[in-house]
C-alpha cells in the first residue's frame, strides 16, 4: 500500500509545484504586470529552487531513506507554500501603492522579497521526486524503470497543475485561496501517506498544519487585494487582474499592474483626454468633403469596457460595431460599470486577429487598442496581420493603432515600417499629456492636407458631433513626423519582446519616470 501510494504522492507534488508556479505569476502579475521579464524572473528562480531541491533531496534520501522523513518534507513544503501569499500580501499592497507613484526602488525590493519567499516551499517540493526514487528502488535492476515511472507520474501531475489554477481556481476563488487550496490538498495527501506508512496516531500530530492554514485563510485570505483610492470592484479572470475605480462621477478600468487606464466612463460626458475618441477621426484622411454619414461600420480590437464604442455610437449613430476583447470578464465589467450596453455593439470574447480574419463585414474604421508596453501581442504587429486588416477595410477605410511611446520611437518605427509594406499612406499624432501615439494607415493613397480640408468642411456643418470635430482638430495640432524604420515584422520573425524590453529598461533607468511626474 505504501509503495502504491508513493506514486500518488509524487503525482500530487508535481501538480502542486506547477500550480504554485502558475499562481505565483498571478500573485505578482496583479502588481508588477505580466510582461515576459516578470515571467522570466518567476520561471528562472523557480527552476533554481527546484534544482536545489533535487540536489538536497538525493543526499537527504541517502541519509534517511524512510517514509516518515519523506512525508515530513512534503508536509512542510505544502504548509510553507500556503503561507507565502499571506506573508506576501502586505508586501504586495505596499508595492501596489509604490507602483502608482512609480517608486522603482520600493518595487524592486518588493519583487525580490516575494520571490525569495518561495525558496523554502519550492526547494522542499523539489526534493520529492529524488527522495521517492530512493524509497521505490529495492533492486538496481529496476532503477531505470522506477526512475522513469516516478518522473513520468510527477510530470503528469505538473501538466494538470498547469491548467487547474488558470482555468478554474483563480477565476473562481482568487489567487490567495488558490494557494491555500493546493497547499491544503497536498497536506491531506501527505497526512494520508503518513498514516498508511507510519501510523495514524503519529499522523494526527501534524493536523495542526491544515488547521493553522484554515484559520489564517479565514482571517487574512479574503478582502480586497489592493487598497487603491477609489476602488469599488476587483476580480480575477483567466487573463487579468481587473480593477474598477471611481472618482466623483468618473469610472476607470485598470488591469494587472494598474499602469494605464484601459477604459473611462462618465454618465454625462463623452470627451475625455486619452486615445479613445481619436479612432473616430480616421476617415477624414480621405479626400474632402468626407461626410460622417459615409462611416458604415467599425471594428475595435481591444474593446476593453467599451469607451471607444460608446463614443462612436454617439458620434455616428447606431452603426454596426464589432468589438473584440479576449477576456469575457472584462466585457461583463464593461456592461455593469461602464454602460457598455449599446444595441449596435457586437462584443465578442475572442482573440482580435481571429475575430477579424473570420468576420464577414467590411469596415470603415478598424481600431487596434491592444498595445501597451510591455504588453504587446506580437501576432497583432506582423505583416500578415496587417494584411488581414487591409482586406477587411472598405475602399475608404482606415486602420488606427494606439501605440505606447514613452519618448522612445523603437516600437513605433518597426510598426510603421511593417505597415508601409501594406498601406500606401501612414500618419502619426502624439496624444497630448500622455505617452501614447496614434498611427493612421489609409487603404487608398491620401495626403495630410485632406484632414485639414475636412476639418473646415465639418466645422461648417450643423449636425456634426463635437467628438468628431474635436478629434480631427487634435490630429492637426498634434501631428508628429512619420518615422522611418527598416525592420519588417512577420509571423516568422517578430522580435517585439526584445524591442519592448529595451524600451522598458531605458524608461525606468532614464528620464521616462521624470516625464510622468
Amino acid at each position: 500500500m505504501s509503495r502504491r501510494y508513493l506514486y500518488f504522492a509524487v503525482f500530487s507534488s508535481g501538480l502542486t509545484t506547477l500550480a504554485v508556479e502558475l499562481t505565483t505569476s498571478r500573485l505578482l502579475g496583479s502588481v508588477f504586470g505580466t510582461a515576459n521579464l516578470v515571467w522570466a524572473s518567476i520561471i528562472g528562480l523557480m527552476l533554481i529552487y527546484l534544482t536545489l531541491g533535487y540536489f538536497i533531496g538525493g543526499r537527504w534520501a541517502d541519509r534517511s531513506p524512510h517514509y516518515e522523513t519523506f512525508y515530513r518534507i512534503m508536509l512542510w513544503g505544502a504548509f510553507t507554500a500556503g503561507l507565502v501569499p499571506l506573508v506576501a500580501r502586505p508586501v504586495l499592497r505596499s508595492a501596489a501603492n509604490a507602483f502608482d507613484q512609480l517608486q522603482i526602488g520600493v518595487l524592486g525590493g518588493a519583487f525580490i522579497s516575494v520571490l525569495f519567499l518561495f525558496i523554502v516551499p519550492i526547494t522542499l517540493l523539489g526534493t520529492i521526486s529524488p527522495f521517492a526514487i530512493r524509497l521505490a528502488i529495492e533492486s538496481t535492476e529496476d532503477a531505470g524503470k522506477l526512475s522513469g515511472r516516478i518522473y513520468a507520474v510527477s510530470t503528469l501531475g505538473s501538466f494538470i497543475g498547469t491548467f487547474l489554477p488558470v482555468l478554474i481556481l483563480i477565476p473562481l476563488i482568487g489567487t490567495t485561496y488558490s494557494f491555500l487550496v493546493f497547499s491544503g490538498y497536498l497536506l491531506i495527501v501527505a497526512l494520508i501517506g503518513y498514516g498508511l506508512s507510519i501510523s495514524w496516531r503519529r499522523a494526527a500530530v501534524w493536523l495542526w498544519m491544515p488547521i493553522v492554514l484554515l484559520i489564517f485563510g479565514m482571517l487574512w485570505g479574503g478582502g480586497a487585494f489592493k487598497n487603491s483610492e477609489g476602488q469599488v470592484y476587483e476580480t480575477e479572470s483567466a487573463y487579468n487582474y481587473i480593477q474598477v475605480l471611481q472618482f466623483d462621477e468618473f469610472t476607470f478600468l485598470r488591469l494587472n499592474d494598474g499602469q494605464g487606464i484601459h477604459s473611462m466612463y462618465h454618465p454625462d460626458q463623452l470627451i475625455y483626454d486619452g486615445p479613445w475618441m481619436q479612432y473616430l477621426a480616421a476617415p477624414y484622411f480621405n479626400p474632402a468633403p468626407y461626410d460622417p454619414s459615409q462611416v458604415e461600420s467599425i471594428a475595435i480590437v481591444g474593446l476593453a469596457a467599451g469607451t471607444t464604442a460608446r463614443q462612436a455610437t454617439a458620434a455616428y449613430g447606431p452603426i454596426p460595431i464589432d468589438g473584440y476583447e479576449i477576456d469575457p470578464v472584462i466585457l461583463d465589467v464593461g456592461r455593469e460599470y461602464f454602460d457598455m450596453n449599446m444595441p449596435n455593439l457586437n462584443a465578442e470574447a475572442v482573440d482580435g486577429r481571429w475575430g477579424l480574419e473570420h468576420s464577414e463585414r467590411q469596415y470603415t474604421i478598424i481600431g487596434i487598442d491592444a498595445y501597451r508596453p510591455p504588453y504587446i501581442p506580437w501576432h497583432l504587429t506582423t505583416q500578415e496581420f496587417f494584411q488581414i486588416t487591409y482586406d477587411r477595410l472598405t475602399d475608404d477605410g482606415v486602420l488606427v493603432i494606439n501605440v505606447g511611446n514613452p519618448n522612445d520611437p523603437s516600437l513605433l518605427n518597426v510598426l510603421v515600417s511593417t505597415l508601409d509594406t501594406i498601406y500606401p499612406s501612414i500618419y502619426v499624432m502624439d496624444i497630448p499629456g500622455s505617452l501614447n501615439s496614434m498611427v493612421y494607415a489609409t487603404k487608398q493613397p491620401t495626403q495630410f492636407e485632406n484632414i485639414q480640408e475636412n476639418y473646415t468642411y465639418l466645422s461648417n456643418l450643423d449636425d456634426v458631433h463635437s467628438l468628431i470635430t474635436t478629434s480631427v482638430g487634435r490630429i492637426i495640432v498634434n501631428r508628429a513626423e512619420t518615422p522611418q524604420g527598416d525592420l519588417v515584422l512577420t509571423d516568422d520573425r517578430a522580435p517585439v519582446e526584445w524591442i519592448v524590453n529595451n524600451m522598458v529598461i531605458r524608461f525606468v533607468t532614464g528620464n521616462g519616470i521624470e516625464d510622468l511626474q
